[in-house]
């Protein structure tokens, strides 16, 4: 076979993450895409998304990026561009040809769309209804986290803004980046028995990356011979909404140091508002605490942890469960009631302690981190969490690639021969 035939016929995906003002998304449809071609290394991926750190996480040769304009959403059906000094109609007219035109241009063996089953204002039915037009074999996905908000805003707002019927009409599978048993999707936000029969839990989704430099990353607040300081680390992954969970823990540094050595090391993220990051700055001046706003390697920092405490975001909250270390999530009071959910059913089987956002007094968080860091480093649940869902999904997608490429090839071949003249024989 040519080498244009192999690059033809080898599966080719493409992923959409409306991601405009976080990491979250971003992170996992990375990670997912790089294990996809650690077992497919063949396989091209290109992703559709706005996020201004679209290449902010290391990624594979074959996988590359489409940046589409920014926009974000500041309330209930309320999007507004993130740059552009346009109207929103225009730019989000600009945003639904790029994603129509690359879509049909690039013909991928799967689309996985991430979160949203019809896209920022509905700017993917385009491309969906285009794809099912064309006769193309290629199978459309969604995948979703474990936890969306709470059941009764998602039925609401899904219903109003035409999701369910996107899903059922458009939809070949639905991956739940997540375990059943622990949170009931379908049950929950109230999916259709048909919808219900394609959807596949895949456990919870945590980059494959394993801490680089443990010792080193402890080394930079911890001399490596004082063996009665404890680290305690704070992160938030992109930061935007982490401003007050940051300040509650500086609040209370100094009643937990009357208790216990400690050192706190703060990662903001790279979204905090400036203004917020150097207030965080000014508070932890005369305290033993450090603000930075990123690190390279987030999971050797929960290694080095004597206790992580953090927000509820997916991504960071699989990071921590993976490590078994110990954890307490402060998730965020709103507008969403996602962090809030995750929690609450992680802390009720052990796997993390939960501090109730509208209970951030200084005195509280004081004690329960004490008492945290009393119980010792590690997580005891009586049952682990299934975190491999990165190979689950990618096993997943891959099949589908796989069947998707082999269905295009032999339409590929009956259309060339329908084109073939038909031979003459002589008389």
């Amino acid at each position: 076979m040519s080498s244009a035939n192999s690059q033809q016929t080898a599966p080719r995906m493409m992923m959409y993450s409306q991601d405009g003002f976080g990491l979250g998304h971003m992170r996992r449809t990375t990670s997912i895409a790089n294990q996809i071609v650690r077992e497919r290394p063949d396989a091209a991926i290109l992703t559709m998304a706005d996020s201004r750190l679209g290449q902010f996480f290391e990624t594979s040769a074959n996988h590359d990026y489409l940046k589409l304009p920014s926009i974000f959403k500041a309330g209930p059906g309320d999007w507004r561009a993130v740059s552009l000094p346009m109207p929103f109609e225009a730019v989000s007219g600009m945003r639904r040809e790029l994603i129509r035109s690359a879509v049909m241009s690039y013909q991928p063996h799967v689309l996985l769309v991430d979160h949203m089953p019809h896209g920022a204002m509905g700017e993917l039915l385009p491309t969906l209804d285009a794809l099912r037009a064309s006769g193309a074999p290629t199978r459309i996905v969604l995948g979703l986290r474990d936890i969306l908000d709470a059941p009764e805003v998602v039925r609401r707002r899904w219903d109003v803004e035409g999701a369910y019927e996107a899903i059922e009409r458009y939809y070949d599978s639905v991956l739940v980046y997540g375990k059943r048993e622990v949170f009931d999707l379908a049950e929950q936000y109230g999916f259709s028995a048909s919808v219900r029969e394609r959807i596949q839990y895949t456990g919870y989704v945590c980059t494959p990356q394993t801490a680089r430099y443990t010792a080193r990353a402890r080394a930079k607040y911890i001399p490596s011979g004082d063996t009665q300081t404890k680290l305690i680390v704070a992160m938030a992954g992109g930061g935007a909404d982490a401003y007050p969970m940051m300040r509650a823990m500086l609040d209370a540094l100094p009643a937990i140091s009357a208790q216990q050595k400690v050192y706190l090391a703060i990662v903001a993220g790279p979204f905090m508002p400036a203004e917020q990051r150097r207030d965080l700055e000014a508070r932890s001046r005369g305290l033993p605490a450090r603000v930075s706003i990123s690190v390279n390697d987030p999971i050797s920092y929960i290694e080095a942890a004597d206790l992580t405490v953090a927000m509820a975001g997916y991504n960071t909250t699989m990071e921590i469960l993976r490590s078994g270390k110990r954890a307490v999530l402060i998730p965020r009071r709103g507008p969403s009631a996602e962090q809030r959910m995750r929690a609450r059913l992680f802390a009720e089987r052990g796997w993390v302690e939960m501090i109730d956002p509208d209970e951030l007094e200084s005195a509280n968080v004081a004690a329960q981190v004490c008492a945290a860091l009393d119980r010792g480093p590690r997580m005891s649940a009586e049952t682990r969490p299934d975190v491999d869902g990165i190979n689950g999904s990618a096993r997943m997608i891959l099949e589908m690639m796989q069947s998707a490429a082999e269905e295009a090839s032999m339409l590929d071949t009956l259309e060339l021969g329908l084109r073939l003249p038909a031979l003459t024989l002589p008389a």
